[in-house]
C-alpha cells in the first residue's frame, strides 16, 4: 500500500515553482552570489605582469593547470583576487575535523549542540586565515622569483597577501551565505561553478587536438563514451541504499492502543558524498602547486622530487590519492554524516529497534558493522571513479575536466541541489498535495470545511 508521504511526493509538480516564492528567492540569491564569485575571478591582483603570467601558466598547465582551475575557476591562471580559491578553507576543515576526533576537549565541544558547532566553525575560520596567509606569502615570493611582478619588494608581498587572504575569506563567506540562505551546499557549488565555467574552453581545446591530428578520433569518441558511462555509474551509485529494517512496538495513548509500525533506516552506499574526493584533491594540490611555482631559482631537490612524483598520473600521486579517498570516506562518514552512536540513541528514544538486536550498545555495534561493510563498496566506488579516468587522462593528455573527480563533483552536487529544491517545493505544496493525495479523516470521509457548531 502506498503511504501518504509517497502519494504527496508523487504529486509534486515542478510547474508550481513559480508560486514557491521562498524557493524562487533562494535560487535567485544563489545565482546572484555565484555570479559575484565568477566576476571576482577576473579581477587581477595589483602589480602582476599579465603577459609573463600567461606565458608561465601555459608552460605549467600541462602539469597542474587543470587541477588548479578546478578549485579556483581559472582565477589562479589569471592571478585574480580569488586565486587561492576555497582550498585554504577546505584544508582548515580537514585539520579541525581530524583534531575534533583526536582531542577530547574539541570532541566534547562538538557534543554541545549549536553553541559548540559555532565555536568549531570559528576555529575553522581562524585556521583558514592562517593557511591563506602562509599560502599567499609563498605565492607572492614565487611570483617575484619568476619575474612576474612589476615592482617586487615588501610592498608587493604585503599587498598580495592582503588581497589574496581577503579574497579567500570573502569566498568562504559567500559559501556560508549560500548554504544558509540559498540552495545547496555553498562550498560544493563554488567548486561546481568553477568546473562548469572552464569546461567549454577545455572541450574546444580537446576537439582542436583531434582536428590537428594529435589525438586519434577513436580516442576522442572513447573519452566521450567514458564520460557518459562514468556519469551513469555515479548516478546509480549515489542513489543506491542499504535499508535497515526498524520495528516500533505497540503503544498505549490514554485509553487507546496503537499497533506497532515498521520502517527502514536508509544507509547510502556513499554517505560521505563528494567530500572525500575534494579533500584528497586539495591535499594533493598544495605540494604540486608549491613545487611548480618554485621551479626556477628557488627550486631544490625536495621541490623537484615533489614535482616528479606527485604530478598527475604519477604512481605515488595515484597511490596517495586512493589512500586519502578511502581514509576520508570512513572518517567523514563516522564523524559527520552517519554516527552509529547518535543513530542508536535516537532509535532508543523513539522506542524503535532492529529486529533481533537489543537497543542501545548492541544496536550501535550492529549499525557500525553494517556501515563498515557498506563503506567497503562505497570507498571502492569513489576510488574507481576518481582513479580510472586519471590514468586514462595521463596516458592520452586529456583535459582535467574529463577526469573522474570533476565528473563526480558535477554529478553529486547537481543531484544534491535538485534534491534540496524538491524538498523546498514539497514543503511549499504541502497543503495542496494533501488534497491531491485524497487523505481521509475519521470515518473514511474527506476532510472538508468545518461546519459551524450548533447553538
Amino acid at each position: 500500500m502506498v503511504s501518504a508521504a509517497e502519494q504527496m511526493a508523487a504529486n509534486t509538480s515542478w510547474a508550481a515553482l513559480g508560486k514557491a516564492t521562498d524557493l524562487r528567492n533562494r535560487i535567485l540569491f544563489t545565482l546572484g552570489l555565484l555570479i559575484v564569485y565568477r566576476l571576482g575571478t577576473f579581477i587581477p591582483v595589483p602589480g602582476i605582469d599579465g603577459a609573463a603570467l600567461r606565458e608561465f601558466m601555459e608552460q605549467a598547465g600541462q602539469g597542474i593547470g587543470g587541477m588548479i582551475s578546478m578549485f579556483t575557476g581559472g582565477a589562479l591562471g589569471r592571478m585574480g583576487i580569488l586565486a587561492l580559491g576555497i582550498m585554504p578553507y577546505i584544508s582548515a576543515s580537514i585539520i579541525v575535523q581530524l583534531l575534533t576526533a583526536m582531542v577530547p576537549s574539541l570532541a566534547q565541544l562538538k557534543k554541545e549542540g549549536e553553541a559548540g558547532r559555532k565555536k568549531i566553525n570559528q576555529y575553522t575560520r581562524y585556521g583558514t586565515v592562517a593557511l591563506a596567509t602562509v599560502q599567499s606569502y609563498g605565492l607572492a615570493v614565487s611570483l617575484e622569483a619568476g619575474d612576474m611582478a612589476f615592482d617586487p619588494g615588501m610592498y608587493f608581498r604585503l599587498s598580495t597577501m592582503i588581497t589574496l587572504v581577503g579574497g579567500t575569506m570573502f569566498l568562504m563567506w559567500l559559501g556560508e551565505q549560500i548554504t544558509a540562505r540559498g540552495l545547496g551546499n555553498g562550498i560544493s557549488l563554488i567548486i561546481f561553478v568553477g568546473i562548469i565555467a572552464e569546461v567549454p574552453a577545455a572541450m574546444a581545446q580537446f576537439f582542436a587536438t583531434g582536428r590537428s591530428g594529435e589525438l586519434n578520433p577513436a580516442v576522442i569518441v572513447g573519452v566521450l563514451l567514458m564520460v557518459v558511462v562514468t556519469i551513469t555509474f555515479v548516478v546509480f551509485m549515489e542513489r543506491a541504499l542499504r535499508k535497515i529494517h526498524i520495528q516500533y512496538p505497540r503503544r498505549q495513548v490514554g485509553m487507546k492502543m496503537y499497533d506497532g509500525g515498521s520502517s527502514h533506516l536508509p544507509v547510502k552506499v556513499n554517505p560521505a558524498g563528494v567530500i572525500p574526493a575534494i579533500f584528497a584533491s586539495s591535499l594533493l594540490l598544495l605540494p604540486v602547486t608549491v613545487s611548480t611555482f618554485s621551479s626556477g631559482a628557488a627550486s631544490g631537490p625536495v621541490m623537484s622530487w615533489l614535482l616528479a612524483n606527485f604530478g598527475p598520473g604519477q604512481p605515488l600521486y595515484l597511490l596517495f590519492f586512493v589512500s586519502m579517498i578511502i581514509f576520508f570516506t570512513y572518517f567523514y562518514t563516522f564523524n559527520v554524516s552517519f554516527k552509529p552512536e547518535d543513530v542508536a540513541d535516537n532509535l532508543k528514544n523513539q522506542n524503535g529497534f532492529v529486529p533481533g538486536i537489543r537497543p542501545g550498545k548492541k544496536t550501535e555495534e550492529y549499525l557500525e558493522y553494517v556501515v563498515n561493510r557498506v563503506l567497503v563498496l562505497g570507498s571502492g566506488y569513489l576510488a574507481l571513479v576518481c582513479l580510472l579516468p586519471e590514468i586514462l587522462r595521463g596516458q592520452f593528455a586529456i583535459p582535467f575536466y574529463f577526469g573522474g573527480t570533476s565528473v563526480l563533483i558535477v554529478v553529486s552536487v547537481t543531484m544534491d541541489t535538485i534534491q534540496q529544491a524538491q524538498s523546498h517545493l514539497l514543503a511549499h505544496q504541502y497543503e495542496g498535495l494533501i488534497e491531491k493525495s485524497q487523505l481521509r479523516g475519521k470515518g473514511g470521509r474527506k476532510r472538508g470545511k468545518r461546519t459551524p457548531a450548533r447553538k
